[in-house]
């Protein structure tokens, strides 16, 4: 999605930076590669949970209180509630696994699975 596509919202930039974090998400083979094996796509190149969690609960604070992003950085109430549920199932895990695992154990977790679901979900109804 170009940034041209989201001025109906008053952070454009935001809110790619969103997306490019809730779709890391929600691909548990990027995830692998990228945040396990740290197979970068180009030299420079970082990526890992703690990260994307940064860019959704801190820096733009879209998981920290979905309902305030709406026409900062989300459109919709579906997209408030779709990242409502991600925001739900990332507290899940950080809630049973505790907040210094590795990735790889964050994603051995039994809740994982549905991290990656809910991602998915929010990602399509993102980019729609």
């Amino acid at each position: 999605m170009e940034l041209a596509d989201m001025t109906d919202v008053d952070f454009p930039e935001m809110r790619e930076n969103i997306l490019s974090a809730v779709r890391a998400l929600s691909d548990s083979e990027y995830q692998d590669r990228v945040w396990v094996r740290r197979e970068y796509p180009q030299e420079g190149y970082f990526d890992d949970f703690s990260l994307n969690l940064n860019i959704l609960f801190d820096d733009t604070l879209v998981l920290e209180e979905p309902t305030l992003a709406l026409g900062k950085t989300l459109r919709s109430q579906e997209e408030v509630a779709a990242m409502t549920e991600l925001a739900e199932r990332i507290e899940l895990v950080l809630k049973t696994e505790g907040s210094d695992r590795s990735d790889a154990e964050y994603m051995e977790s039994r809740h994982w699975p549905g991290v990656v679901e809910s991602a998915s979900r929010a990602y399509l109804i993102l980019t729609e």
